[in-house]
């Protein structure tokens, strides 16, 4: 499933590739990728033909593209946008940036034609091989706080509908840990399904919480009404550091399945410390000396990955 850094990294292309551009036309290929829109296909192309897209943005995993509707003013004098164009990766979807010229990819699902600009290509294409994610229209609503809906170009306090819900990510500039660790203290649960809560704080996944426990020195099952406010920043910085650098790294790539807009794949997965390391040197115990092997356990359907020696489970961790 790609995490915050793999969708920032998406984002960052689009900013690049189609802020700006108008959606000339609209092909549906395959019916199931829009699903989530209620009136259907036709009337989802209906809404996009003709509307400009006038930023990206994202909070934790969530991506939007706030559109200025066909015929609308532009300029100082435009209203705020009302809908976006929302895309949701699912574990395998990719928006990808194509020549008209170019090939269908065996996945397409969705195609979007975008208004001429020199050097650029004219397709953003919506290619998806397991079909969990898609493409909608959705209204856009005031935040809660009236602060920003997320990360964006030109913030405005309006948030897509379906991610009103969740919290904002430790990249995001207006994030509060203040807020974040009271409710941290006040819940009776492990460390790691808080920081997978995205109600809680968004935008971290198996991953990144993995990469994020080893590195502030935290065991996953440690109990969150017991942690102190300086272990609660350690991780929460430590999450914010290893997001940082998969990002620079263009994310983390395990099969072609998670690139750029561009199509290219990122290379942080040789990076990490922790996830999917099972059997092998804990690389911060190898530097003082000491062997320990990594541990896998484990969670939630899923896996964690811990060094027994720098991570110690807590003697009451039930999680």
């Amino acid at each position: 499933m790609p995490e915050l850094p793999e969708v920032e990294v998406v984002r960052r292309g689009l900013v690049s590739w189609v802020l700006g551009r108008t959606i000339t036309g609209v092909d549906v290929v395959d019916p199931r990728s829009v699903r989530r829109h209620a009136l259907g296909p036709e009337d989802f192309a209906g809404n996009l033909e003709g509307a400009t897209v006038l930023d990206i943005v994202r909070r934790g995993k969530f991506l939007w593209m706030p559109l200025q509707e066909a015929g609308a003013v532009a300029g100082e004098d435009a209203e705020p946008p009302k809908v976006a164009l929302m895309a949701h990766l699912g574990m395998s979807g990719q928006l990808l940036m194509q020549d008209n010229a170019e090939p269908d990819e065996k996945h397409l699902k969705v195609r979007l034609w975008l208004s001429p600009r020199d050097g650029m290509p004219g397709q953003l294409r919506f290619v998806d091989q397991r079909i969990f994610g898609g493409l909608f229209v959705t209204s856009l609503v005031p935040t809660d706080d009236a602060g920003p809906g997320g990360l964006a170009e030109k913030p405005l306090p309006l948030i897509a509908e379906e991610a009103a819900h969740i919290a904002r990510d430790p990249l995001d500039p207006h994030f509060s840990f203040g807020d974040f660790y009271r409710r941290l203290r006040s819940r009776k649960t492990g460390l790691k399904r808080a920081l997978l809560d995205q109600g809680l704080v968004s935008g971290i996944g198996n991953i990144y919480a993995d990469e994020a426990l080893w590195r502030a020195k935290l065991h996953y099952a440690r109990p969150t009404d017991t942690l102190r406010r300086a272990e609660a920043e350690r991780v929460l910085t430590a999450a914010r550091e290893v997001m940082l650098d998969a990002l620079e790294a263009g994310g983390t790539s395990f099969d072609s399945l998670y690139v750029n807009v561009n199509g290219a794949s990122g290379y942080f997965e040789r990076s990490l410390d922790a996830y999917g390391r099972e059997g092998e040197q804990c690389r911060r115990c190898a530097a003082s000396g000491i062997v320990s092997l990594m541990r896998r356990d484990m969670f939630m359907n899923r896996s964690s990955y811990t060094c027994p020696v720098c991570q110690p489970r807590p003697r009451n961790g039930r999680w």
